[in-house]
């Protein structure tokens, strides 16, 4: 019992001194991301795209578990909230998987293949060990929500509604 609390506060502890980035690096800007029409893009372009706006970032692959439970929570997500912009990040194994699942599972938003996979420039910047991951991005650019791995979180919730 004592070794459950004493791990608890030390991931308690860890967690409260771990910040948030409020704001992409330079190099995540710069990672190359592929468009449905297999043009290539930069984080900077697609931010670029929606300035201005409300975004939410899925990171998923249509191979993993959790990112299709997920999914259904995300559609609701954009049922309640239409005016937010829904990335798609994938991180399928092959661009045709990625393309058909988009079809298969009817995901509607902006929709972009992550070249650089888990690695890159962008899944170093966010960290990435797990999807799916979600990201809230405030009308102004900046990260309100920046490590989330359900479409339930409380943060994301009540960060749409502001």
């Amino acid at each position: 019992m004592v070794k459950k609390v004493m791990l608890l506060l030390l991931v308690g502890l860890v967690s409260c001194t771990l910040e948030s980035p409020t704001t992409f690096s330079k190099k995540a800007l710069e990672d190359v991301f592929i468009t449905l029409n297999n043009e290539e893009v930069t984080f900077d372009e697609i931010l670029t795209k929606n300035k201005g706006k409300k975004i939410l970032i899925d990171v998923w692959a249509s191979w993993c578990i959790d990112c299709l439970e997920n999914l259904p929570k995300v559609k609701k997500l954009q049922e309640e909230n239409p005016d937010v912009v829904y990335l798609f990040l994938s991180l399928d194994r092959d661009l045709q998987s990625w393309r058909n699942s988009i079809e298969r599972l009817e995901i509607k938003g902006q929709h972009y293949y992550m070249k650089s996979g888990w690695e890159g420039k962008f899944g170093d910047f966010l960290g990435l060990s797990w999807i799916p991951r979600y990201v809230l991005i405030n009308e102004t650019g900046g990260i309100e929500v920046f490590n989330a791995t359900k479409a339930t979180d409380n943060l994301i919730i009540e960060g749409l509604k502001k």
